[in-house]
């Protein structure tokens, strides 16, 4: 992969996510409208140290792995503000990382291979179910997908899927989602999920 611009943020982005982010520094506005104009991605790493917003002689640690991201809406309700809905492609490693004059990190990655499409083990069954049973109550109460993390198509069938949405629900520290991240055996990622969800209770 060439060399991509980073958007840092105090969270973890995996394939398929659904990331609605609200734009308005100058850095990521330039980038926005560059990515729109053509259709290009951006990569979005976690944040470990440092703010969202640039500080003046702030530090910032970015995560050695993210996830390609695609702009797939977006609106401009204020000069200045860029409202965009993205969708989480491709994972990679991070090579190297600069940070350039007016505040975007640039970085040298290596992309990681997608999941292998996997069904739902019977034993890991219980972890789609409960996924199924949580989108279904968000539907009922009428919440619009631009409101949910979790964006269709619903594929309550694919380990990798399933383990993934669960990733970005539960309260974990960034550096457990980062490792789940680089799970490269999404059966195995569903397995570490299954065993967060049972320690709290949240399965039958």
């Amino acid at each position: 992969m060439p060399s991509i611009p980073l958007f840092p943020l105090k969270t973890i982005l995996f394939p398929d996510g659904h990331l609605p982010l609200q734009v308005f520094e100058v850095r990521y506005l330039d980038l926005v409208k560059r990515c729109i104009a053509k259709g290009e991605e951006f990569g979005v790493v976690s944040l470990l140290d440092g703010s969202e917003v640039r500080v003046p002689d702030q530090h910032e640690t970015l995560s050695a792995a993210g996830t390609m991201a695609r702009i797939i809406d977006w609106t401009a309700p204020l000069p200045g503000l860029l409202q965009i809905s993205c969708i989480g492609t491709t994972r990679f490693q991070v090579k190297s990382a600069e940070q350039l004059k007016h505040g975007l990190w640039m970085a040298d990655v290596d992309e990681v291979a997608e999941d292998m499409v996997v069904p739902i083990p019977s034993e890991q069954q219980d972890v789609a179910n409960a996924l199924g049973a949580l989108i279904r109550s968000l539907q009922k109460k009428q919440i619009s997908t631009a409101n949910m993390s979790l964006a269709p198509p619903y594929r309550l069938d694919e380990a990798g899927w399933v383990a993934n949405r669960w990733c970005e629900l539960l309260r974990l520290d960034l550096e457990e989602k980062q490792r789940l991240l680089l799970q490269e055996n999404p059966v195995l990622r569903l397995e570490l999920v299954q065993d967060v969800l049972s320690e709290n209770g949240l399965l039958d």
